[in-house]
């Protein structure tokens, strides 16, 4: 009887072991690790991560505010009286900028 529970605890425990190591295995832990170990492999992801992740900002920005200049510009040419004066500023101001600060 002993013997039965000890098999179908070792059974048990294997099935568990071996679960284990395939979720360590889909987590790529052994590479992480690896990774942490290198610690110039591990700065140059990082910076290369930071660089591309700024990028992306920086375009995204832009893109955002060609946007917004382009809207205000539209409701300008809508010629609406209290709102189209003050926008019309600001897109004075940004032209003007972007043309060198004149």
């Amino acid at each position: 009887m002993f013997c039965l529970k000890k098999n179908r605890v070792e059974k048990e425990l294997l099935e568990k072991i071996e679960e284990l190591s395939l979720k360590m295995e889909r987590m790529n832990l052994a590479e992480y690790i690896e990774m942490l170990n290198n610690p110039k492999r591990y700065l140059v992801i990082n910076f290369t991560a930071g660089v591309a992740r700024g990028f992306g900002i920086a375009v995204g920005f832009t893109l955002l505010g060609a946007l917004v200049i382009y809207l205000l510009q539209r409701l300008v040419l809508l010629n609406l009286p209290v709102i189209g004066d003050f926008i019309a500023e600001i897109v004075k101001l940004v032209q003007d900028q972007m043309q060198g600060g004149r």
